[in-house]
C-alpha cells in the first residue's frame, strides 16, 4: 500500500474509534469533545450536564441512600462505597454547580464518618495520605474546604519526593501507589481553588520523584517496580500505572518530559488493531453502575485517556 493509501486507512481508522467513542454515555461524549475533537465549550457544556441526568452519572446519583453515603460505607465496600463513588462522578465529569451535584453533596460531610476513626468526616480526611489524596481531588472538586488534608499532604511528603501510605509504620521511602493519588489530589485543589505557590511545589517534586524513575522503574537496579504497573485498568482505585500517571502530567505539564517517552511507547504498542485499546486490568470486583467493558475487551474509557495522552504528546 502507497503512503497515500496508508494515510487515508489511518485516517478512516481515528474516525471509526471516534464514532465509536461518541456512541456512548454523556461521561464520555464530553470529554471526547473536548479533548480529542475541539468541540466548541457551549457544545462540550451541554454534553457534561447531561451527565446530572441520564447515564451512569444519573444511576450513580440515584443510588445514593437516605443518610447520605453510598452502600452504605465511607471508604469500605471499596469500589462501591461513598468515597468511591464520590470519585468515579468526578471522573465522569459531574458539574460540581449543578443542582444535582450540589443536593448529593450536601449530607456527605457529617454523614460519611471514616471507618478508622468515626469521629472524622469525610472532608477531614483520615490518616492514610493514599486516601486523603483522593479525599482533596473529591473535596477540591465539589467545592468543599480540604485546607487542612491539603497541608497535612504537604508536611506528610518524604525527602525522596513522594508520599507513602507506610510512613507510619516506619517507611522512608516513596510508593508510586500513594504518590499518583495525592498528586492528583493537589493538582484538582490547584485547579478548582487557584494557584498556591506551595502545593505547586510540592507537586512538581512528586511529579519529579516519578520522573526520575521513568513512570517505571526502581532507582535501585533499573528494573520494573511492579508489573502490575505496566497493566491498563478502569478504574483505577488505589493503584498506579502507566496511562494514569501520563494523564496526570497531560494536565499538569503543558508538554511531556523525555523521562516519559518509554512509558508512552509503551502506552502506544498496547493499541489494539481496531485502533482502540483494552481494558487489561479489572481490579474492581463490582461497581454500582455497568461500564459495558470487560477484561480483555476494548474499553472506551482507556481509548480516550491514552488518545488523548498521545496527543498532547504530540504522537
Amino acid at each position: 500500500m502507497g503512503v497515500t493509501g496508508a494515510a487515508i486507512v489511518g485516517t478512516m481508522a481515528r474516525v471509526s474509534v471516534l464514532d465509536w467513542l461518541l456512541d456512548s454515555d454523556p461521561a464520555i461524549r464530553w470529554q471526547v469533545l473536548q479533548d480529542l475533537l475541539d468541540a466548541p465549550p457551549e457544545e462540550v457544556a451541554a454534553e457534561r450536564a447531561r451527565v446530572a441526568t441520564e447515564g451512569w452519572g444519573a444511576q450513580l446519583l440515584a443510588a445514593q441512600q437516605p443518610d447520605g453515603r453510598w452502600s452504605g460505607g465511607t471508604f469500605f465496600p471499596e469500589w462501591v462505597s461513598t468515597e468511591a463513588t464520590l470519585r468515579l462522578l468526578r471522573t465522569f465529569g459531574l458539574d460540581p454547580a449543578s443542582e444535582q451535584a450540589r443536593r448529593a453533596l450536601a449530607p456527605v460531610h457529617d454523614a460519611a464518618r471514616w471507618e478508622y476513626d468515626p469521629d472524622l468526616r469525610f472532608f477531614e480526611g483520615e490518616v492514610e495520605p493514599c486516601i486523603n489524596g483522593r479525599v482533596v481531588a473529591i473535596g477540591a472538586y465539589f467545592g468543599q474546604d480540604v485546607r487542612g488534608v491539603v497541608d497535612r499532604l504537604l508536611g506528610e511528603q518524604m525527602a525522596d519526593g513522594g508520599w507513602n501510605c507506610e510512613q507510619e509504620n516506619g517507611s522512608v521511602r516513596g510508593s508510586f501507589d500513594t504518590t499518583i493519588n495525592v498528586l492528583e489530589g493537589l493538582l484538582e485543589h490547584e485547579r478548582s481553588v487557584g494557584p498556591d505557590p506551595a502545593v505547586a511545589a510540592a507537586r512538581e517534586r512528586g511529579e519529579e520523584y516519578l520522573l526520575e524513575r521513568r513512570l517505571l522503574h526502581r532507582l535501585s537496579d533499573g528494573g520494573v517496580g511492579q508489573e502490575r504497573w505496566l497493566e491498563l485498568a478502569f478504574p483505577s482505585g488505589l493503584y498506579y500505572d502507566v496511562a494514569r500517571a501520563l494523564d496526570h502530567l497531560r494536565l499538569a505539564r503543558p508538554a511531556p518530559d523525555a523521562r516519559a517517552d518509554e512509558a508512552l511507547d509503551l502506552l502506544e504498542a498496547k493499541r489494539g488493531p481496531d485502533g482502540r485499546w483494552p481494558l487489561e486490568k479489572a481490579r474492581h470486583a463490582r461497581l454500582l453502575v455497568d461500564l459495558g467493558e470487560v477484561e480483555g475487551g476494548p474499553s472506551r474509557w482507556l481509548t480516550l485517556r491514552a488518545l488523548r495522552v498521545l496527543r498532547w504528546a504530540g504522537r
